[in-house]
């Protein structure tokens, strides 16, 4: 560390678990940076902190050792930097709903038990989707800690899931995406941003960055934001058409009234909403059920469960063999019903 290059107002200090830390100190203002030294976490929090950004150089509201404190130091970390975008926002404002609580911001973190994450789930268990997010939010959370020494043991550990018996999203029929390519004629930019969904099985969040180039040799090779996976999906004839009829961006296809490209999925996903109602569909009909619908279309033409692993960047078997299996009841008992009428 003697040679290495020195940034004004750093501090590497040495903590009770024998480890080495770097602070930015300034105006009696004192704050952890995260590891390691020299990496873009780092460097951005230091340029932040430099300028005297308010989201990096916080009045030290929150006392040391309240989990208001310890929320703080984990989103300094580089545990939640490595996150994509999208669940750094959402885990972010479950723990902000967690410390909206004056209660919860400034009680010990060290009191946190298996029961209290139970009491929280219980809390939530009107919504088990969001019981179940809270439940990750908090074990990641307390793994970091686990990590960084400031607890012995996670408290989550051994606090089930709940059983979310909805189905999700809505999954388009082909009459409702029949009747929205109907309407949204071909070379408008509605009919490209449904054309891109259903037919690259693509996420809000990387339908909006998907562009020219990422294409080549009729292949479109991205890494996705949400799971981090490569994915290679062929560009079907009904794509390249839409893509060549419509005025798009320079490096996303999709993009706003205004030429510029979505400032992210969600805000998409609003435009896209209205583009549906503008079309006659009902409520439920959204950008995430026509990722399901390609699904369902590519099962029910016989794709396996690894082709649909490829093509939706899915890390899980058991997440293509939900599409698969549907697929095969279909099949199994259309020849059923063959067979049956064959001896009648």
């Amino acid at each position: 560390m003697s040679d290495m290059p020195r940034k004004p107002y750093l501090s590497r200090e040495k903590t009770r678990h024998d480890k080495f830390v770097w602070y930015f100190k300034r105006n009696g203002k004192r704050i952890r940076l995260p590891e390691p030294y020299g990496s873009d976490a780092f460097n951005e929090a230091y340029e932040k902190a430099l300028s005297g950004h308010s989201g990096i150089i916080e009045k030290e509201k929150a006392r040391s050792g309240s989990l208001n404190w310890l929320i703080n130091q984990y989103k300094r970390s580089a545990a939640f930097a490595d996150l994509a975008a999208a669940t750094r926002r959402a885990r972010d404002n479950i723990l902000k709903q967690v410390v909206s609580d004056p209660k919860n911001a400034d009680g010990p973190f060290a009191a946190v038990t298996k029961a209290t994450i139970k009491r929280g789930m219980d809390k939530r268990a009107a919504t088990p989707h969001a019981a179940n997010n809270f439940l990750k939010t908090m074990s990641h959370l307390f793994k970091w800690a686990v990590e960084a020494e400031h607890v012995e043991v996670n408290p989550c550990i051994g606090v089930s899931k709940l059983n979310a018996k909805s189905d999700g999203f809505h999954t388009w029929s082909v009459d409702q995406v029949e009747r929205y390519r109907s309407f949204h004629k071909l070379g408008t930019k509605p009919r490209l941003a449904i054309d891109i969904l259903l037919f690259l099985g693509l996420r809000r969040s990387d339908a909006v960055v998907v562009g020219r180039q990422h294409m080549k040799d009729g292949m479109i090779s991205l890494r996705t934001q949400k799971t981090g996976q490569w994915v290679y999906l062929p560009v079907f004839k009904h794509l390249q058409e839409s893509i060549d009829a419509t005025l798009t961006g320079d490096l996303a296809f999709l993009t706003t009234e205004k030429g510029k490209p979505f400032s992210s999925g969600a805000s998409f996903g609003n435009w896209f909403a209205k583009q549906c109602r503008a079309a006659g569909l009902p409520d439920e009909c959204r950008a995430h059920g026509l990722r399901k619908a390609g699904a369902t279309i590519a099962a029910d033409e016989g794709a396996t469960a690894h082709e649909l692993m490829a093509m939706f960047g899915w890390s899980r078997l058991s997440m293509a063999e939900i599409y698969t299996k549907e697929a095969d009841k279909k099949r199994l008992a259309r020849s059923a019903s063959e067979r049956l009428s064959n001896r009648m």
